[in-house]
């Protein structure tokens, strides 16, 4: 991108990219202040730290040059949903980059499978199809895994970076009709009964050797999809990203037999997706601003956002999700619009950095002791209830 944006510009500068974790990413640009001091001049940064890089200052304002010169089709060309977390009223403090709400990502092939067809119906007396509830996902899972072909029936981000654990805690308790801010004060809640099942369930997949990837807890979601991409997965929750993913890069042996459907849910609850993104920011003392922000506009054009696509990335566009040559690739691309439409987000609070890290210890302790699910989150609630000041 930077060598066809120095061939279309005439700039001069050379790029230094630097490739971070996670924890090491917010240390170099929040939790060190990088960004606030000069440190960098663009970021890579998830929505989850948006509201707490905005409270420090650390974010240089790209109003005035959105306005001054805009990215391509701005702000038509996105959803509402891409455009909105990051702009503050007053100020817009990134471009959208990367993204793809959580879906359910299955195998195709082997639901279609006559033999495991037959099998499973002579075993429950049920028909093989795409799980709606988490009681039949779990069954389905044990049903699929077969250790002797190196193939599992699902796998699980558990690898604690405060991130994949968060996201799973918020969908288990979001599809048994849980909040995870309770409306009235704009609190976070984990302490709940919709928490209590959620968890639960969770614990019990998790210790299920039958069901699951035995390396769930040292594998991100990236290292999850990678899994998948190499056959090791029948069915995962997961981002978008990583079903396109499977369909491009060169290691997987999945392509063509992918598809897509919502999320599970509780018998009483209903299905729910998440929407976190990653968007290009500017740093507020950034040295080459004017430049930082010619360069992520070109990176947000539409030949751009496609060419990320095609590359195995999650492009952004409404015209990425439409475009024909995208969808030949990946025939289901463009239901991204369709599952924008009721994916929700985690709360923009200036220190969910700190709450994040309390669900996540939360969530750990769950899936590793068997002390009572009601006990771990009424402890991790006073935590949250002592970081939001009551």
């Amino acid at each position: 991108m930077w060598s066809a944006f120095c061939e279309s510009t005439g700039c001069t500068l050379r790029i230094e990219a630097v490739t971070l974790d996670l924890h090491p990413l917010y240390e170099a640009t929040l939790g060190c202040g990088g960004l606030k001091s000069g440190d960098w001049d663009i970021a890579q940064m998830t929505t989850d730290w948006i509201a707490e890089a905005q409270a420090a200052g650390a974010l240089e304002d790209l109003r005035p040059m959105i306005e001054a010169n805009p990215p391509e089709d701005f702000p038509g060309g996105w959803s509402p949903s891409m455009l909105g977390f990051q702009d503050f009223g007053g100020c817009i403090v990134g471009l959208p980059f990367h993204d793809g709400p959580e879906c359910l990502i299955y195998r195709k092939d082997l639901f279609e499978d006559d033999g495991n067809r037959d099998r499973y119906f002579k075993r429950t007396g049920r028909e093989l199809v795409v799980p709606t509830t988490w009681d039949d996902f779990h069954q389905v899972a044990r049903f699929l895994t077969d250790p002797k072909r190196n193939q599992y029936g699902t796998v699980v981000a558990g690898f604690p970076d405060g991130h994949n654990t968060v996201f799973d805690f918020a969908l288990h308790v979001w599809t048994r009709g849980g909040e995870l801010v309770d409306p009235a004060t704009n609190r976070v809640v984990v302490d709940s009964p919709a928490a209590h099942r959620g968890m639960r369930f969770y614990r019990e997949l998790l210790q299920d050797t039958t069901a699951i990837h035995p390396d769930c807890r040292e594998l991100d979601s990236v290292k999850s999809g990678l899994a998948f991409a190499r056959g090791e997965v029948a069915m995962m929750v997961n981002w978008f990203g990583f079903a396109s993913m499977s369909e491009v890069v060169d290691e997987s042996v999945v392509k063509g037999k992918v598809d897509l459907a919502p999320i599970p849910h509780d018998r009483d609850g209903s299905s729910a997706s998440l929407n976190c993104y990653w968007l290009h920011t500017i740093g507020s003392n950034a040295p080459h601003a004017s430049v930082a922000y010619e360069f992520i506009r070109f990176m947000a054009s539409r030949e751009n956002d496609k060419r990320l696509t095609l590359n195995g990335g999650t492009g952004c566009r409404k015209s990425t999700w439409w475009d024909a040559d995208v969808n030949r690739e990946v025939p289901y691309y463009h239901r991204l619009e369709s599952l924008h439409e009721f994916a929700r987000t985690l709360p923009r609070l200036a220190n969910w950095s700190q709450l994040a890290g309390v669900i996540d210890d939360l969530v750990l302790e769950t899936m590793d002791s068997d002390k009572p699910v009601e006990q771990i989150t009424a402890a991790a609630q006073s935590r949250i209830d002592e970081i939001q000041g009551s």
